[in-house]
C-alpha cells in the first residue's frame, strides 16, 4: 500500500514536470524575429524567447525582415505561450500560438529563422527548414546565409 502511494506521488510529480505552463496575453512588443513581449490580463509584462528557433540578428542580413514577418503575424494580437523553462536572461522560452497555429514553426516555414539545432528535437521544424531552403524563401534567397549562432560568435 505504501509503495503504491509513493509510486502514485512520483507519477503525479513527473506529469506536472512534463506539462508546460501556459501564459496568455497581448503582444505589445517585437524585439526581433524570435523575441516578443506580452502583457497579460493582470498587467504583467513578460519577455518571451521563441523556443526551438533562432532568427537572424537585427544587424544581420534578413534580421529586420524576420522581425517584420513575426510582427505581421502577432503584434497587437492575443497569443498563448506554452513554456517549461526560463533562460539566463530571464526570458521565458516558449512556443507561441496564435489562433491555434504554432508561430515559431511559421518563422521557419517563411524562411525567417533557423531551427536552433543545439536545442531543438522537433522533426516538423527540421522539415519546415528543409522546405524553406529548397524553395528559397526568406533568408534562403541568400546564397550563403550565416546562422545567427555563428554570426554572434564572429561579432563578439
Amino acid at each position: 500500500m505504501f509503495i503504491k502511494k509513493i509510486s502514485t506521488l512520483i507519477f503525479i510529480g513527473l506529469l506536472s514536470y512534463l506539462q508546460a505552463d501556459v501564459l496568455k496575453g497581448k503582444v505589445v512588443g517585437i524585439s526581433d524575429g524570435d523575441t516578443i513581449k506580452i502583457l497579460t490580463q493582470d498587467d504583467k509584462l513578460y519577455k518571451i524567447r521563441l523556443n526551438d528557433i533562432d532568427a537572424p540578428e537585427k544587424s544581420q542580413a534578413f534580421g529586420n525582415k524576420s522581425k517584420e514577418n513575426l510582427s505581421n503575424y502577432i503584434f497587437g494580437r492575443y497569443v498563448t505561450v506554452e513554456y517549461k523553462n526560463i533562460d539566463r536572461y530571464q526570458r521565458i522560452l516558449g512556443t507561441v500560438y496564435y489562433q491555434g497555429e504554432d508561430i515559431n514553426i511559421q518563422q521557419v516555414k517563411d524562411g525567417f529563422a533557423w531551427v536552433y539545432k543545439q536545442y531543438s528535437n522537433k522533426i516538423e521544424y527540421y522539415k519546415a527548414e528543409v522546405e524553406a531552403k529548397a524553395t528559397k524563401r526568406g533568408l534562403w534567397m541568400d546564397n550563403n546565409p550565416i546562422e545567427p549562432w555563428n554570426y554572434r560568435k564572429k561579432n563578439k
